[in-house]
């Protein structure tokens, strides 16, 4: 496995490559979830690249930049038994040389639900995807659905810049417990570990109802009274930033008889901000 930290070390390490390429980006702190990603590389190409880069452009200035872990000599560790051919782990400098002076503008999707919340973010993460897209060059790119207004703004990026990378989803990883595996999760205290439950047991409840034939309001109502019931019982512990149903794509507002929907949910914890969401047919 070739550790590329610089673009020159990046490209000579790629001429030696020859059929189909796999990218799986990732912020380090590497989890079962991220070594999902990278399995699935494995199936769909003959070679695969991960990224590890803590992107200071997606965070905001009163976020975790600072604290979020970073332990690349483990990150190595884990990605080699997988046949992780190159990792690309630049620094800062070698990644933004200078300041940006052309930014990406996400559009519209960007500014509700997380872009709302953490205004930039959006604009911040398709900058780094596109910097790596085009220094990796690969033929299939893997993203988790757990982020998935990311995955929806990034399909759409590489569609209208016609970039030609096929965009592949791949499901929520989570533990025994239920809760969607996250680099977050290291921040949970054992009680929070607890309450984050919640998330997950909501998602479940609206699926439920989903399934039971309940309208778009039936399910919001069944995840709201899981949510409300962790808010109430919690003591403040939990605390609800948002609970829609959206259309996957525009995360905009179902239209009436769609028969697909997304119910996303996101809160904090204790301190620590988590995301869910659940895909779920209607009708």
């Amino acid at each position: 496995m070739i550790v590329a930290r610089t673009r020159a070390e990046l490209a000579s390490a790629l001429e030696q490559q020859e059929g189909r390429r796999g990218l799986v980006m990732t912020m380090g702190a590497l989890h079962t979830g991220h070594l999902t990603l990278v399995r699935r590389a494995r199936e769909l190409a003959d070679h695969v690249v991960v990224s590890i880069y803590v992107n200071p452009l997606q965070f905001g200035p009163n976020e975790d930049f600072d604290a979020y872990p970073r332990q690349l000599e483990e990150d190595l560790a884990l990605l080699e038994p997988l046949g992780v051919e190159v990792v690309y782990a630049p620094s800062d400098a070698e990644m933004y040389p200078r300041e940006p002076l052309v930014r990406i503008d996400p559009g519209p999707v960007a500014s509700v639900l997380e872009g709302a919340t953490r205004p930039g973010h959006f604009a911040g993460v398709l900058q780094v995807v596109h910097k790596v897209m085009n220094l990796v060059r690969p033929d299939v790119a893997m993203f988790g659905q757990k982020d998935a207004q990311q995955l929806a703004l990034i399909r759409t990026m590489v569609a209208d810049l016609d970039m030609g990378i096929e965009i592949e989803a791949v499901k929520i990883a989570r533990d025994p417990d239920g809760v969607a595996q996250s680099s977050r999760n290291a921040y949970l205290s054992e009680s929070e570990r607890a309450w984050a439950r919640a998330l997950s047991r909501a998602l479940v409840a609206g699926a439920d109802a989903a399934e039971d034939g309940g309208s778009g309001g039936a399910v919001l109502a069944a995840a709201e009274h899981e949510l409300e019931r962790a808010v109430r019982e919690s003591g403040g512990v939990v605390r609800l930033d948002y609970l829609v149903l959206v259309d996957p794509e525009t995360f905009t507002p179902l239209a009436s008889g769609a028969r697909e929907g997304l119910l996303a949910v996101a809160a904090w914890v204790g301190s620590t901000r988590l995301i869910d969401n659940r895909v779920l047919r209607l009708g």
